[in-house]
């Protein structure tokens, strides 16, 4: 589900901005289930998949 926006344009960045906040409830539902379960290695992973998504937010809020 990555996409890459290569240009600069306001429109392109709003649609980005669309596309990371799918990705960031996604996310925050499988963090939450692992939470629930209690699976170490899959709240891990989440968490990582957060930081990166968090910064990639920052980056286009800029």
């Amino acid at each position: 589900m990555k996409q890459i926006v290569k240009g600069n344009s306001p429109k392109e960045s709003k649609n980005h901005i669309g596309v990371l906040r799918l990705e960031l409830d996604y996310e925050l539902a499988t963090l939450y289930d692992a939470m629930q379960t209690n699976d170490q290695e899959k709240k891990i992973e989440s968490k990582r998949k957060l930081e990166k998504l968090r910064k990639e937010w920052m980056r286009l809020q800029s």
